[in-house]
């Protein structure tokens, strides 16, 4: 078990546990954001799902002697891929946008996630942001966690 968090036995591939892992959850960082170049396909039996074209949005360097770039984004959709990866879960645990985000105009869906992190849907609002290579975007919490943050909203 971690020292810092019971949830990082679960994560591999943490960039640095010290700042990913907190009281409220495991951060976990960006990795890729991809543009949709042409359409996926959906459904009812499966049988013709497909994939979406995705291109990978480029890095750049604010300095040559950086090690990691940045991700310029203009107003739109993206798809995010993350560094870290799940691994022998016992339960569910859920997936949130960090506030950090938030607060900048760039959001993606909140979900439960089982068995794997899934590429998400990232959305930016129209007056764009830049994004660091490894930026923690989003944040992990035990699902026991979410239920007691909805029992507090609910009281009188």
């Amino acid at each position: 078990m971690s020292a810092d968090h019971p949830l990082a036995d679960y994560v591999d591939n943490l960039v640095y546990e010290p700042a990913q892992a907190h009281e409220h959850g495991i951060d976990l960082t960006a990795s890729a954001i991809y543009e949709v170049a042409g359409p996926g396909r959906v459904d009812f039996g499966g049988d013709e799902l497909e994939d979406a074209d995705l291109e990978p949005v480029d890095t750049e360097l604010r300095d040559p002697d950086d090690e990691f770039g940045w991700w310029h984004l203009e107003g739109g959709q993206y798809v995010l891929q993350h560094n870290e990866f799940l691994t022998d879960l016992d339960e569910p645990l859920f997936l949130q946008p960090r506030n950090d985000l938030l607060a900048r105009g760039v959001s993606h869906p909140s979900m439960q996630v089982v068995s794997h992190l899934p590429l998400i849907p990232l959305t930016v609002a129209d007056g764009g942001v830049q994004i660091k290579e490894n930026a923690r975007i989003s944040t992990l919490l035990a699902i026991g966690r979410v239920d007691a943050a909805d029992e507090l909203d609910r009281s009188p």
